[in-house]
């Protein structure tokens, strides 16, 4: 019924030429050190290699203190890891993004970030719904690309972007983002942003992928679909949703502090056939959205 795969190994290859691994790790919420350490612990045991934060989660000197003792522990320096963070939705005065952009690698201790993401395409102090939006986003962008620039960051991108601000970036700045970071599951998925991501060279990476399950809402890992599915490859609901991601070349970063299911998240070994992912895809009609909208942003 299904292909033997291996993705604890896969990468998928950003347009100027940086591997990103393919399954990642998300760490928002995670602020209490022992949580991080032994989560951090059994990833790095399980396979996992990419690990996403953010300035506005509140942990990245967490994660800097966890790594530093876990990477040596595992074998492993710098280099073998990815590390994503963003730049909170604050400001787009370019001295605050060089100010908080040299805060995260401090907060890190780094020199280097793998991959920085502008978080949102507001800011807090500009009404969403403002033309002013449009150039600050601009403003920020440039600023962003100047670190890339300067070799600080080898890879930029976004997050929560819809096509329209994915456009503006892409069409005028020298370098447009190659990454964009969205909620993405079966309940809620844009077939046409994939379609102008592929054509641009842009990967999408997903959070959420398990639907509302961070607010404590499970109904898409319950959903009768999903169940049905996952049944007939003997497998569970988290898996074959982290699958039907997968297998549309977009990147995942599942999120938990559960040690089966970090290893879980990461033990996928086979393909769901078309029919099913055509299944799945099938509950795009239920047009559920969990996290915030960027549709609301001028």
């Amino acid at each position: 019924m299904s292909d033997k795969i291996n993705y604890r190994e896969m990468y998928f290859t950003l347009k100027n030429g940086v591997n990103m691994p393919a399954i990642g790790l998300g760490t928002r919420g995670m602020t209490n050190y022992q949580t991080l350490y032994s989560t951090i612990d059994q990833a790095l045991h399980v396979g996992y290699r990419l690990f996403d934060t953010a300035a506005i989660y509140g942990n990245e000197k967490l994660l800097r203190n966890v790594l530093q003792l876990l990477l040596p522990k595992h074998g492993l320096s710098r280099g073998d890891i990815f590390i994503t963070t963003k730049l909170a939705p604050i400001t787009n005065d370019a001295k605050f993004v060089l100010q908080a952009f040299e805060q995260s690698l401090e907060n890190l201790g780094t020199d280097y970030i793998d991959l920085y993401l502008l978080q949102y395409p507001a800011t807090a102090n500009c009404d969403p719904k403002s033309p002013k939006n449009e150039k600050m986003r601009a403003a920020t962008w440039l600023a962003i690309s100047k670190l890339y620039d300067q070799s600080k960051i080898k890879a930029i991108g976004v997050s929560n972007f819809n096509i329209r601000h994915l456009m503006q970036l892409t069409d005028v700045m020298a370098i447009g983002p190659l990454v964009n970071q969205v909620e993405w599951h079966p309940y809620y998925y844009k077939p046409e942003m994939l379609k102008y991501c592929a054509e641009n060279n842009i990967r999408i990476q997903a959070y959420s992928s398990f639907g509302g399950l961070s607010q404590g809402n499970n109904s898409l890992l319950q959903d009768p679909v999903v169940k049905e599915v996952a049944n007939r490859y003997e497998s569970s609901s988290a898996k074959i949703l982290l699958l039907w991601s997968l297998q549309k070349g977009i990147a995942i970063i599942p999120k938990s502090n559960n040690p089966d299911h970090i290893r879980e998240n990461m033990e996928m070994n086979f393909r769901i056939d078309e029919s099913d992912m055509k299944l799945l895809d099938t509950l795009g009609a239920i047009n559920r959205k969990y996290a915030w909208d960027p549709t609301i942003i001028a």
